[in-house]
């Protein structure tokens, strides 16, 4: 690692002026009371506006996507490429790479990015050992990581920020993590935690379903709680945001974080919705609207009335007919529901993802759960498929989560670094 007498003198102020403070506090955080998504800055932000000093006389590796944006949506890597202060050798790609050609369950391999020609290096699918020979054969000394996370336990961002903090450990580097939004707020978490027996890459280790949390607040439990030995690290907080927001709020842009999250609508239903990729029912891939729109050949009006019927908080179903274009019934027509949250702030996903199972399985008799019980990996055991197999409602599946959520919910506490 080489460190720069600029560095040296400047290490102080940055980490006062960047990284983490103690929950609550003000000074990271920039709590000030104002309102309006002006006000808000990401990590990436504060980064640059300090001229890069926490990065500086260091070799850089980026762990990003499409969603590495600045607010007038240029990437960061290109960002950073062109700026003689920052030591870029190196971007590392997640699932649907670094600019995002790949669909659900792909990537972009190893290449050179034609932009830029930086090496570009696959961490899909790699992690421990093997993802920290990646690490060293890039030549960096510090891992910065800056992507856009949804909220929501099994989408895998958050396992690749897991794997390579992991792996930064393991190769003797240092890690970044720059600040955004959770784009469904961070007001609680929801949902059952993860059992061990069940973990995979759509959930490593014990978290709720919705958790709630930034990818910086995420980052400090992962390497406190859960790391077998602590990465060195640096968070980048944001300015400005406040637990209680969505998206919107930040007049940050949207870039989808993958192909099937086309807008902030579909993160605020898929920590619910997307239990039903393990199902046999269409999850409204290949669709306008997926995870809004879910649906089967056979279901009909039936589903959306029994839905609605519930009267759940925040949210109505419409009866819906829809082909997807590929993925589940790919050119078929499928009858079912379309959710329509008309209230935020009330609108639980979690709960409401249950109900939608209790009420598919009791009005259809052509549900099944898919072959493989990929629901335990989403839910994180087998309690959620064999209470609803067994007849219980939506209350009693959500009251057998409760005292593990609120184990999970005590812990999380700690790490929380926004009001």
């Amino acid at each position: 690692m080489r460190v720069s007498r600029r560095r040296l003198l400047a290490a102080t102020t940055a980490t006062a002026a960047l990284t983490v403070s103690p929950a609550g506090a003000t000074g990271a955080t920039g709590a000030t009371g104002a309102t309006g998504g002006h006000r808000l800055r990401t990590g990436f932000e504060r980064l640059a506006a300090d001229g890069y000093t926490l990065l500086d006389g260091e070799r850089v590796g980026v762990v990003t996507n499409p969603t590495g944006v600045t607010r007038d949506v240029r990437h960061i890597v290109d960002v950073m490429h062109a700026d003689d202060r920052v030591d870029l050798v190196a971007v590392f790609g997640p699932e649907h790479g670094f600019r995002g050609t790949a669909q659900a369950g792909g990537s972009e391999g190893r290449y050179d990015d034609p932009a830029t020609g930086l090496p570009v290096y696959d961490t899909y699918q790699k992690s421990g050992r093997p993802l920290a020979d990646v690490f060293t054969a890039s030549g960096v000394d510090t891992v910065v990581f800056d992507i856009q996370d949804i909220g929501a336990r099994f989408y895998t961002y958050i396992w690749t920020l897991y794997d390579c903090m992991e792996a930064a450990q393991l190769a003797g580097k240092r890690f970044v993590v720059l600040d955004r939004p959770n784009p469904v707020t961070g007001r609680s978490a929801q949902g059952p935690v993860l059992h061990k027996e069940f973990a995979t890459f759509v959930g490593r280790q014990p978290i709720s379903q919705a958790h709630g949390m930034t990818v910086a607040e995420l980052a400090r439990l992962f390497n406190k709680e859960f790391l077998t030995s602590p990465v060195p690290l640096d968070t980048v907080l944001m300015s400005g945001w406040r637990r209680s927001e969505f998206y919107d709020a930040s007049a940050l842009p949207w870039v989808p974080p993958s192909p099937n999250m086309p807008t902030p609508d579909t993160a605020l239903v898929y920590s619910g919705t997307c239990l039903f990729e393990g199902t046999n029912l269409s999850e409204g891939r290949g669709t306008t609207r997926p995870f809004e729109l879910l649906g089967a050949e056979g279901i009909d009006r039936r589903w959306a009335e029994a839905a609605e019927e519930l009267g759940l908080p925040g949210v109505h179903f419409r009866e819906a007919y829809f082909a997807p274009t590929f993925s589940k019934f790919q050119g078929k027509t499928v009858g079912g529901v379309q959710i329509h949250v008309h209230d935020r702030a009330a609108y639980d996903p979690v709960r409401t993802g249950i109900a939608l199972l209790v009420t598919a399985k009791r009005v259809w008799s052509g549900f099944a759960w898919r072959a493989d019980n990929w629901i335990d990996k989403l839910t994180g055991s087998a309690r959620v498929r064999t209470m609803i197999d067994a007849g219980a409602d939506t209350d009693e599946v959500v009251a057998g989560w409760r005292d593990e959520l609120e184990a999970f919910r005590r812990v999380r506490r700690e790490y929380l670094l926004y009001r």
